[in-house]
């Protein structure tokens, strides 16, 4: 179907867009941004906020809705993590997001080589807040204990459509290991725990009242909500596309289950002004004097 008007937004990729990408290609680095074809690049760009994207360019999945290249990836680079924390320092980056691809080929699915990318820009940024996007590692809890262990600040993994989506979307997916993932990384206690999801796949109300449902039973509080954007015509389609109003409903309902931290909007992203979310959960817990991960 035709996309409607209010979810286009004009990407510029011009001025302060175009020489943050040359800076970020001059340090090695590449950011989920570009290579997933997000909306809100050059608004994010021009204030100087991005997100890393870890262990390569190319992902073993083929998630239908997402604009990341799928294929046979590169073995990894042993000094990306040195790469990664030079450009956030370079960039003067006060909250530094990172993400990955997925990387199923690999034994930990790259647990070790994300926890390293977070090691090392905490230690080059010990004052910078540090928020990790994961994969499911294959359901290894292993792997998410190796990340853990690594502190970021805010861990976060997305369940991205409702539970009967999953085989159409998520082809090599799993809803269930996808809430086992944030249960899991709940279970550590001191680290928040993040989620999101986008409407305009074909999903019902009544799903989405039970995905936000799931996720917040899972243990995560803090909760992101957009809207699917076909990246090419390649891409599952639009369905039922929901109106701008729509998603403030949907942020009182996830507010109404007890998420102390939530992001609604048609162009929202888990990463889009991921500081500010964190902030937010921050004065949270201060407010009610929670010591933990609530």
């Amino acid at each position: 179907m035709r996309c409607p008007p209010y979810l286009l937004k004009k990407v510029r990729l011009g001025g302060k867009t175009f020489r943050l990408k040359q800076r970020l290609r001059s340090l090695g680095v590449a950011t989920v941004c570009e290579q997933a074809l997000c909306p809100n690049i050059s608004e994010c760009f021009t204030a100087g906020e991005l997100t890393f994207m870890a262990m390569g360019e190319i992902c073993t999945r083929s998630c239908r809705f997402c604009g990341v290249n799928r294929g046979r990836p590169l073995p990894l680079d042993p000094e990306e993590p040195e790469k990664i924390a030079r450009a956030a320092r370079e960039l003067k980056l006060n909250f530094v997001v990172i993400t990955s691809v997925t990387r199923d080929d690999l034994v930990d699915g790259g647990a070790a080589h994300l926890a390293a990318v977070i090691r090392r820009v905490k230690e080059e940024l010990p004052e910078s807040g540090v928020e990790v996007l994961v994969p499911d590692f294959g359901g290894n809890p292993a792997a998410l204990n190796t990340v853990l262990e690594a502190g970021p600040d805010v861990i976060g993994h997305n369940l991205e459509t409702v539970r009967r989506l999953y085989p159409q979307a998520r082809r090599d997916s799993d809803y269930r290991r996808s809430l086992k993932v944030l249960s899991s990384a709940a279970r550590s206690g001191k680290i928040p725990v993040k989620s999101g999801f986008m409407v305009g796949l074909g999903e019902t109300e009544e799903e989405i009242e039970e995905l936000m449902s799931d996720i917040f039973t899972a243990g995560a509080r803090m909760l992101t909500i957009g809207h699917y954007l076909p990246p090419t015509a390649r891409h599952l389609p639009l369905v039922r596309p929901r109106p701008e109003e729509k998603f403030a409903q949907y942020r009182r309902r996830a507010q109404a289950l007890g998420f102390p931290s939530v992001r609604s909007g048609v162009f929202v992203r888990s990463s889009h002004r991921a500081r500010e979310q964190w902030a937010d959960l921050i004065n949270y817990r201060k407010r009610f004097n929670l010591t933990k991960a609530e």
